[in-house]
């Protein structure tokens, strides 16, 4: 509810009180009497008559209040009408109110003019006639009326386009803050982004420094296990430990593939080579690269696929990583001695691969995250399985590379877990070639003469020890300056290359090398550990023939031997 002042205070209702309020009108005559007839023929609640009986009384009011009309006598003693007339005209304040003569005795033609000339704007003669009178006083209130209506309503537009301009440089001011914040807020965020991008780009560059740091400690000991494989004969508790140590290189060698494979997948720089394979055969080498891990806990694998080729249109490498970071995912969550299946199945246009354990389990609030970065079941920290959390992750982002999807399924905790992968089959009926169901024996090559260049001298030596159970003479280098002047000596055919050398990088050694003429023949393999994509184009282009990341297990360097060209007429070495 509202009171008597929120009413004065609304704008309508101030503009009709002031509307209705009386006007004022000023009758002004020495003789009492005659204000009191005029009072009585203008009697009337429009009006409210102010009384004067001298000049001196007009004057006074005339300086109080606002008068739409003054009545005026012109015969008064001290200050005749006309000369109050001059005064009241002469101030500026009062120069616009209209004054009526009045006179009983002033009926001549000079009086009239003079009482014109003083700024009268009628002269009537004594006795008034009432109705001429009223219809005069009339029209000049009206008149004053609507001059009054005129300024309250100017003032008030006054006043709205003043509250306008100030709204509108308000919303100036705000637009310019808007625009400063916006700008001020875009600055910011592309700051962020850039700061962003430097933190991605020093988050890629120390992984791959820190897997390149990795490798090079884990390929003389990988090297120093296959090494020990040639001997049999040693007691069975150091058997024991090279198999343990080999398998270890092998888990470790893994983890530092999918660090660098999760952040290559960030970079979007992950390329599938795809081409038709057999599913059977991308199966065979995910179980064959898992089997360590199985018989570690003395799994039972149960293989279920269909007795017809299943052709996809895929990348063998990386579909079969899918299926060996599922296996071993299963083998690492499932207590000893468990059950794991892999079992693949044609549905609807597309082939299901379901890898299952009777292991841990998965409670059913966390199903919806294990494929997320680093995610590990909370069940699971106790077990010590290790492990990134970055597996299925990874899994996740090939089976989407492939135009798949993969889902988790369990049924609780202590009661398995289900990975389905399912991938679309090639539009082409016909199978393509598949995958072999093993690896092929590489064929033995004919001895070499091959020099090892690596700056790391375990791993230097290490590698030169198993390439001589090959058959192969070697000779090694420590720093890229030696690395040439052992290549001018030895003429080798195959250099095997570390990338980070003192003195002269593997890049600069083999970009010289090719400059001399017997250089162009020698097959150069970087072997090295930086595996990025970048290292690979800066080695193409430095002049490398192959591309091989440590530790690298001996059947893959025993193929790249054999995969060589045959060693090409060379320039007698010197001496």
């Amino acid at each position: 509810m509202s009171g008597p002042s929120d009413e004065a205070s609304r704008p309508g209702v101030v503009l009709s009180t002031i509307f209705d309020a009386p006007i004022n009108i000023l009758i002004v005559d020495d003789e009492p009497k005659n204000l009191t007839v005029l009072e009585t023929l203008l009697d009337s609640p429009g009006y409210r008559l102010v009384r004067a009986e001298s000049a001196d009384q007009a004057l006074l009011a005339l300086v109080a209040e606002e008068f739409a009309l003054l009545i005026l006598d012109v015969r008064m003693p001290g200050m005749t009408g006309f000369e109050l007339a001059q005064t009241i005209k002469g101030r500026k304040k009062t120069a616009r109110v209209p004054i009526i003569f009045l006179t009983a005795y002033y009926n001549e033609d000079q009086h009239v003019l003079e009482g014109y000339g003083s700024g009268a704007v009628d002269y009537l003669h004594k006795p008034v006639n009432a109705a001429v009178l009223r219809s005069k006083v009339a029209v000049f209130a009206e008149l004053h009326r609507k001059s009054r209506e005129v300024e309250v309503s100017n003032r008030a537009l006054l006043a709205e386009v003043t509250e306008r301009r100030r709204a509108e440089e308000q919303l100036q001011e705000l637009n310019e803050n808007l625009d400063r914040l916006v700008d001020e807020r875009t600055r910011a965020l592309e700051q962020l982004e850039a700061d962003l991008r430097e933190a991605g780009r020093r988050k890629d560059e120390f992984i791959a420094t820190l897997a390149h740091e990795l490798r090079n400690p884990l390929a003389p000991v990988r090297n120093a296990a296959q090494l020990l494989q040639y001997h049999e004969d040693i007691p069975a508790p150091a058997r024991q430990a090279r198999d343990i140590i080999a398998r270890q290189v092998r888990v470790m060698s893994r983890l530092i593939e999918d660090l660098m494979d999760m952040s290559r997948i960030n970079q979007g720089r992950i390329e599938l080579r795809r081409e038709r394979v057999e599913l059977a055969g991308v199966v065979e080498l995910a179980v064959e690269a898992s089997r360590p891990s199985l018989l570690e806990f003395g799994h039972e694998l149960a293989l279920r696929l269909p007795e017809a080729p299943i052709a996809l249109d895929a990348d063998p490498i990386r579909l079969s990583q899918v299926f060996v970071n599922l296996l071993t995912n299963a083998a690492k969550y499932t207590d000893r001695r468990g059950r794991i299946e892999l079992a693949a199945a044609l549905q609807d246009g597309e082939v299901r691969v379901t890898v299952s354990d009777d292991g841990i389990g998965i409670p059913a609030d966390e199903l919806p995250n294990v494929f997320a970065m680093f995610a590990q079941v909370e069940g699971a920290l106790t077990r010590s399985r290790g492990g990134l959390g970055i597996g299925l992750t990874l899994v996740k982002h090939l089976v989407e590379l492939h135009g798949g999807r993969v889902e988790a399924r369990s049924a609780g905790v202590g009661r398995g877990s289900a990975f389905v992968v399912t991938l679309p089959l090639p539009s082409a009926a016909s199978a393509g070639p598949g995958i072999a169901g093993e690896a092929a024996a590489a064929p033995a090559c004919e001895p070499l003469k091959v020099l090892v260049v690596d700056d790391h001298l375990d791993g230097a030596e290490s590698m030169a020890a198993l390439l001589a159970l090959h058959g192969h003479e070697v000779r090694m280098a420590h720093d890229g300056e030696a690395a040439l002047a052992a290549a001018d000596a030895f003429r080798p055919d195959v250099m095997l290359l570390d990338i980070g050398l003192p003195l002269l990088s593997g890049y600069e050694v083999c970009r010289r090398l090719r400059e001399r003429p017997w250089g162009r023949q020698i097959n150069v393999i970087a072997l090295t550990g930086w595996g990025d994509q970048d290292a690979v184009e800066k080695g193409e282009a430095a002049g490398f023939d192959r591309h091989l990341v440590k530790p690298v297990d001996e059947p893959t360097l025993v193929a790249a031997l054999a995969g060589l060209p045959p060693p090409k007429s060379q320039v007698p070495s010197p001496g």
